[in-house]
């Protein structure tokens, strides 16, 4: 049997008993919705990326052999400043070689499409968020809005490219204000309704007054379409996100020195808690900031900057989206006595995949040892202190599956010698490979975490 679902509006629109005095108001609601989309359409961008991406497995589970394989992808954009800012999801443009942005207007007086090479000006794999550049004055611009005021119900509409169809608009509700997909996950996402399909991706999620409330980011799907869960990344986090990439190139992120636990009954009534709700304070950095501010173990957490925190997943978001606030008003209840106590933000150590922005995957490819690796430069040097040499090359990806036999080499290795040469270019390791043959002994000196070490391997 074949079930065909019907919106609200489509049976009222197809009901001949539908009172004749109620058509006005639909003209006018379908006046907002037109109105609203031709002020939004014009900001919202294609984005076509030409790239690379790690080579998949065959189906008996045995690596084609190669450590990237050419790929195309298209998504979407929206223009937030008039000289060609966009943002989108990192992974519409991660490991492009070439992007181009396709504007929804047409240069005037032509007939052809406008179609700008871009540049990427950075990039979080964390919230799959990136920040793109042209070169254009004038642009049609949205603003963002605040994600924090949004409210289930509420009505939205989503744009893009969904599968290439160009300037497509949806509309739904919010389904969730804050949606946690994996639970011991930081991120929360806003949850909608609003049919949301590949090619859709890094796409305004926008409310009736056309601010950018989320960026479409990802579904949920059992048939590969839009079964009315989407979800999108939040415009505060957006804004965040942004401002520190237009301003540093990448993001910082903050940190309070803190572990916590939901709160429940059990938890409650074991510890003699006063409510069975909220985040319990299971451990602390020692010396970091929140010791240092005099939160105490035990200690509920019940605010952040005055939003409730309902539990764990709660507050690590909250903490996950304090950027480099420079300090964080926690309210607290301790022994059933309320404490209000600021506590420094400090920036969290970069983890190793933030190398990965860095490489051209033609020119960083080794490929007899899978890896893509950077030559240390200024920039580098900054990031990793106390280095044992000022040359070096650092691994910034590997395959899972490496073409050697023996010890992995880890993200964020530094290697410094190979059978006792120095390595001091990426066109010299693979030259230096190139002379050997399977079964050759492979020796590097890498440093990693502080301290040297020898990582023997064997070519296949």
């Amino acid at each position: 049997m074949r079930y065909i679902r019907l919106s609200a509006l489509s049976v009222l629109i197809a009901c001949p008993a539908f009172p004749q005095a109620a058509a006005p108001g639909l003209r006018e609601l379908s006046a907002s919705f037109e109105s609203l989309a031709a002020r939004v359409r014009p900001a919202v961008v294609q984005i076509f990326s030409t790239g690379y991406a790690a080579a998949e497995e065959n189906n008996e589970g045995a690596n084609t052999g190669n450590l990237l394989t050419r790929q195309t992808a298209t998504g979407s954009g929206v223009i937030l400043t008039p000289d060609g800012y966009i943002v989108t999801n990192n992974h519409v443009i991660e490991g492009a070689r070439k992007i181009e942005v396709k504007l929804a207007m047409r240069d005037p007086g032509h007939s052809q499409e406008m179609r700008l090479p871009a540049k990427v000006v950075g990039a979080d794999r964390q919230t799959d968020l990136a920040v793109v550049k042209i070169e254009r004055d004038g642009l049609p611009t949205l603003p963002l809005g605040d994600s924090n005021a949004l409210r289930q119900g509420q009505v939205v509409m989503a744009f893009g490219n969904p599968l290439g169809l160009e300037g497509s608009a949806s509309t739904g509700i919010i389904s969730s204000t804050s949606r946690r997909v994996k639970q011991d996950d930081p991120r929360a996402y806003i949850q909608t309704d609003a049919p949301i399909n590949p090619g859709n991706s890094g796409g305004p999620l926008v409310d009736t007054e056309g601010r950018v409330v989320g960026i479409n980011t990802f579904i949920i799907t059992q048939s590969g379409g839009s079964e009315g869960i989407g979800f999108s990344v939040p415009s505060n986090t957006v804004k965040m996100i942004y401002d520190q990439i237009r301003k540093d190139g990448h993001v910082h992120r903050g940190h309070i020195g803190i572990s916590v636990q939901t709160v429940n009954s059990i938890l409650a009534k074991g510890l003699g808690l006063s409510q069975d709700w909220g985040a319990v304070v299971s451990d602390l950095e020692h010396g970091g900031p929140a010791e240092v501010a005099g939160i105490k173990i035990g200690d509920i957490i019940e605010s952040v900057n005055g939003k409730e925190m309902e539990d764990a997943g709660h507050l690590e978001e909250a903490i996950f989206n304090l950027g480099m606030a420079g300090s964080a008003n926690l309210n607290v209840i301790r022994e059933g006595m309320p404490l209000r106590v600021t506590v420094t933000v400090h920036e969290t150590e970069d983890d190793p995949e933030r190398f990965a922005d860095m490489v051209d995957p033609q020119n960083n490819l080794v490929p007899q040892l899978g890896i893509l690796a950077i030559e240390l430069n200024d920039n580098l040097t900054s990031m990793l202190t106390d280095l044992r040499h000022g040359y070096g090359l650092v691994v910034a990806a590997r395959s899972p599956s490496p073409p050697y036999t023996g010890a992995s080499l880890e993200l964020g290795d530094v290697i410094y010698e190979i059978n006792h040469s120095p390595t001091l270019t990426v066109k010299f390791l693979r030259e230096k490979l190139n002379q050997m043959k399977a079964g050759d002994a492979v020796v590097l000196q890498v440093e990693r975490d502080g301290k040297l070490m020898y990582v023997p391997l064997e070519l296949d």
